[in-house]
């Protein structure tokens, strides 16, 4: 169990996901920031001078701190759309490598092969100048060298 433990954490697959996660977390700090501090005061000057964070209904002993969940909100939006951008260009590279892959390459023929098809090709044309088909071409006795 431990060795097909240590074969499972050698694979790129393990190191590419924790990166992932770190850059991830790294984007969430940045993308909450952006909203907080930048996108939301925006709103709220457009909305009359609303502070979002400080949006908070208080229901008994409970604050019910809904500027936050609305912040939340944004910052899912931003980062579902910032994912669902990269994605869409990964599948685009994608689709244009497997277009590529689809695209026969036209393999070299042997000397042999492309020597018989020239000679398949004279014989077609010789018999249509001659007024027939290669089938009902006559045959020409061999007189030598």
């Amino acid at each position: 169990m431990l060795k097909e433990f240590q074969n499972f954490i050698a694979k790129g697959n393990v190191i590419d996901l924790a990166v992932a996660v770190i850059i991830g977390g790294a984007f969430g700090a940045i993308v909450t920031s952006l909203v907080n501090d930048i996108i939301m005061p925006i709103i709220g000057i457009i909305l009359g001078g609303v502070n979002f964070s400080g949006l908070a209904v208080v229901i008994g002993g409970a604050t019910v701190a809904y500027g936050k969940f609305i912040q939340a909100i944004v910052n899912f939006l931003i980062i579902a759309f910032v994912i669902f951008l990269v994605i869409q260009l990964y599948n685009r590279l994608r689709r244009k490598e497997e277009v590529k892959e689809q695209i026969p390459v036209k393999a070299e023929l042997p000397a042999d092969v492309v020597l018989l098809a020239e000679i398949r090709d004279l014989l077609k044309n010789n018999a249509m100048t001659s007024g027939g088909s290669a089938a009902t071409a006559p045959v020409k006795p061999y007189t030598g060298l």
